[in-house]
């Protein structure tokens, strides 16, 4: 396989991502993209305890992914790279534009969001970066769970959060 799978999920690693979406896929490792976490040990630690022994996981700034995506695609084994949010999937974009499509998998509720699918809450900001990539030639859609349809941006952006 490699690593074809590119997801919005600001809840990071957690069962679905593991469990969900790592048994069906055959996912034996992740990259979790974030500046932050990739400075901190104890995140990183905490993290490593929500994946099972046989799945790699690795931590990147958007800097360092952005040098390894060709070393992470020549892994024969099936991966999945993970951001938090929008704004990080844009800058690994924007430092690696051979990524052509992105799964939002969960961008929860906070104030100024709107319910857009049952799991993505966007703000008109997040639409638009969201749009700014699909005109840069990045396919995105909204997917929960591998089984289900593909969720096309122009589709999800008129939900009202009950689909």
């Amino acid at each position: 396989m490699t690593l074809e799978h590119f997801r919005i999920d600001d809840r990071l690693i957690h069962g679905q991502v593991v469990v969900g979406w790592g048994q069906p896929l055959g996912l034996r490792f992740l990259v979790l993209v974030d500046d932050e976490v990739a400075q901190s040990d104890w995140e990183q630690e905490l993290y490593r305890m929500g994946v099972p022994p046989e799945m790699d996981l690795f931590f990147d700034s958007v800097e360092n992914a952005a040098r390894r995506i060709p070393q992470y695609r020549a892994d024969r084994r099936s991966g999945m790279l993970l951001t938090g949010d929008i704004d990080t999937m844009a800058r690994l974009i924007a430092a690696s534009p051979d990524i052509k499509a992105v799964t939002v998998g969960g961008i929860h509720h906070k104030p100024g969001r709107t319910a857009r699918a049952r799991y993505v809450f966007l703000t008109p900001d997040e639409e638009r970066r969201l749009g700014d990539l699909e005109a840069q030639g990045v396919q995105v859609t909204a997917k929960d769970v591998p089984g289900a349809p593909p969720v096309p941006l122009q589709e999800l952006l008129k939900g009202d959060g009950t689909a």
